[in-house]
């Protein structure tokens, strides 16, 4: 009596099955490499349009300017960059927080996370625990440090974020105890609280 299936049968079965596991192994290694998604070209800002507070760049006429839609994967120790940000009116932020569409204070301790890991405005409003200099706090989500698009009105005719920013409120820095000397940039991790 010949078997439920055939040989050529099986075979096929395996090979489609492989191609399948192959197919899941990729996904999942190209998941865990963000590349630049393109890039964006520097327009040079009207006078007065670009803030330079906190050390903000301005995009410079003709410089090419990566693009990110991802951010490295997320863990419990998640390695990024802080980077100091104004969410005031009138701060380097720009317009207000996308979360909420409101404005907040210096004094409060809230970020901007960049587009991969605002993830579509699923961490709008919940706060992380960053971890740097030796102490940690809590801050809340509030906006997107955009690595999608810049150098342009709505971005302040600043550059787009990197994919691995954690853009803090001055209290962020306070309260991690970074002298204001060295306030602009330190490698951190970060979780979800």
């Amino acid at each position: 009596m010949k078997g439920f299936l055939s040989t050529k049968s099986c075979s096929k079965i395996i090979l489609v099955g492989i191609i399948v596991f192959v197919a899941i192994c990729l996904d999942i290694v190209e998941a865990q490499q963000c590349r630049p998604s393109g890039r964006v070209r520097g327009k040079k800002p009207p006078p007065g349009q670009c803030n330079t507070e906190d050390d903000s760049d301005c995009c410079k006429e003709g410089e090419m300017y990566k693009v990110y839609k991802c951010s490295p994967p997320i863990s419990q120790n998640t390695k990024a960059y802080l980077t100091l940000n104004s969410f005031e009116k009138g701060g380097d932020g720009g317009g207000p927080s996308e979360c909420d569409n409101s404005y907040h204070s210096d004094d409060t301790p809230v970020v901007a996370l960049s587009t991969g890991w605002f993830n579509n405005e699923s961490r709008c409003l919940k706060n992380i625990t960053i971890n740097g200099n030796g102490q940690s706090v809590v801050a809340m989500v509030v906006d997107e440090c955009d690595s999608t698009r810049g150098c342009d009105a709505d971005h302040d005719y600043q550059p787009p974020c990197p994919n691995n920013i954690v853009d803090a409120s001055k209290a962020v820095w306070e309260a991690l105890g970074v002298s204001r000397d060295d306030w602009g940039g330190l490698d951190i991790t970060w979780s979800d609280a």
